[in-house]
């Protein structure tokens, strides 16, 4: 409040955070007016308690207080802390100012940390409040992309090499499974804050680690998301949504970058890092305390909740908005299916009659082949069309198409998507129901 330019101005730096990306609900919890306005409710309620147990307030100082519990004067408040150094007394003086009668009576017998740690308790409490049904709606959005598409077939990948067979409902239950713990995570957090007392010292500054512990691990998550979402974009198998006026690229007009997902893994990252301010903060607190937590805790604690806040309103909208492409995805399934399949086919041709090393040693060599195709003439892999002419497999060509059924691949993938999502994550969302319609806008 002491110093600073015109925040409002474009010849002034402003968070890009506030100005390009939070919500205006989770800007406000973080803004001068809600900080000080608890501030003074604070007051409030401490001389209703004071009066209560028989010390002289009157009715009338109380009124006064009740009264002008909006009126700050920010201006006055920052003129008194650039001359007093001290934010809290800058704050009863403003206060005071516009309630005289009960000037005298303003921070009577407390600590500053009975307004400042009191409020910074409140405001979590509340931004967890206010992450909490968007981390739902994302879990939501995304149960149901994973619901429909619970039986489509799609190359899985390890080390991002092909590998066997999954279901696009399948690989989403991965995500949500990630995004359940994060939600049962900021829940406990939030439920295990306590409010301090009116004298005493600050509250613990292992309490910051636990809530940004939390959301660094929330990062984690969308960033994994978001990364899986850019490969597939790649690979043309899904996309994020794309408007009709969006432009991908200033130089090349035909690219559809997967700008939304890009964003969040960027502040993804932010908000992992920060969680490094709390940590060392709680390490170096002397004694009782000390007041090298201050400056740095009224930066870090803001970001971690509006870059929270960003990513899952981003991934709202991702997750409300992606586009599979089936077409592509059968394609890539028949370019690699033939060498997945070669198990199958042993197992048919010994139940055939023939023998699984002769059989093994057939398959080897037709590979080996199909592969240089692919490898050195930049063909399709022609693996089955090998084995349709080769008179060793006779008594297996009528089963190739059965054993080549993408679906037969995928096991109990489908079943697996339905039961947990009916045990696991609509149970979870339950608490959540009445929000559930809320859709997600993009500020910038």
């Amino acid at each position: 409040m002491a110093a600073g330019g015109d925040h409002g101005s474009p010849d002034s730096y402003r968070s890009p955070l506030a100005s390009r990306y939070a919500s205006p609900e989770m800007c406000f919890v973080f803004s001068d007016r809600y900080k000080f306005r608890t501030w003074r409710q604070l007051w409030l309620w401490l001389a209703e308690a004071e009066q209560t147990l028989g010390l002289p307030i009157t009715d009338e100082q109380i009124q006064e207080m009740k009264s002008n519990l909006e009126n700050i004067d920010f201006k006055m408040a920052a003129e008194e802390e650039k001359r007093l150094r001290h934010d809290v007394m800058a704050h009863v003086h403003t206060f005071g100012h516009c309630c005289p009668k009960a000037a005298g009576i303003i921070h009577l017998g407390a600590t500053s940390c009975y307004v400042g740690d009191n409020t910074d308790l409140i405001i979590l409490r509340n931004a967890l409040d206010l992450l909490l049904p968007k981390l739902a709606r994302v879990i939501s959005r995304l149960a149901d992309f994973a619901k429909e598409r619970a039986s489509l077939p799609t190359l899985g990948f390890t080390h991002f090499q092909p590998a066997q067979l999954t279901t696009v409902g399948k690989r989403c239950c991965l995500w949500i499974q990630d995004l359940c713990m994060d939600l049962q995570n900021l829940k406990r957090v939030r439920d295990d804050l306590r409010f301090r007392g009116v004298k005493g010292q600050t509250y613990t500054r292992k309490v910051d680690i636990e809530v940004l512990s939390v959301l660094a691990s929330l990062g984690a998550s969308v960033h994994k998301i978001c990364t899986d979402i850019r490969l597939l974009a790649n690979l043309k198998e899904m996309e994020e949504p794309f408007e009709k006026q969006q432009i991908g690229s200033s130089a090349m007009p035909y690219k559809r970058n997967p700008m939304r997902s890009e964003r969040c893994c960027s502040l993804a990252r932010h908000l992992m890092t920060l969680v490094m301010d709390p940590l060392q903060t709680a390490s170096v607190q002397w004694f009782e305390r000390t007041l090298d937590d201050s400056a740095n805790r009224r930066i870090c604690l803001a970001e971690a909740f509006l870059t929270a806040d960003t990513i899952l309103n981003t991934l709202q909208n991702i997750s409300e908005g992606l586009v599979v492409y089936p077409k592509v995805i059968e394609r890539r399934i028949r370019q690699e299916l033939p060498f997945m399949a070669t198990e199958n086919i042993i197992m048919a041709m010994v139940k055939a009659g023939g023998s699984r090393q002769d059989c093994h040693e057939k398959i080897r060599v037709l590979s080996q082949q199909a592969a240089s195709v692919v490898k050195q003439e930049g063909g399709d892999n022609d693996l089955i069309e090998r084995i349709q002419v080769d008179a060793y497999f006779s008594p297996i060509h009528s089963q190739l198409d059965h054993l080549l059924d993408p679906s037969s691949f995928t096991g109990r993938a489908s079943q697996q998507v339905q039961r947990f999502l009916e045990e696991e994550v609509y149970p979870l969302l339950k608490p959540y129901e009445s929000v559930m319609k809320v859709k997600a806008e993009l500020c910038l």
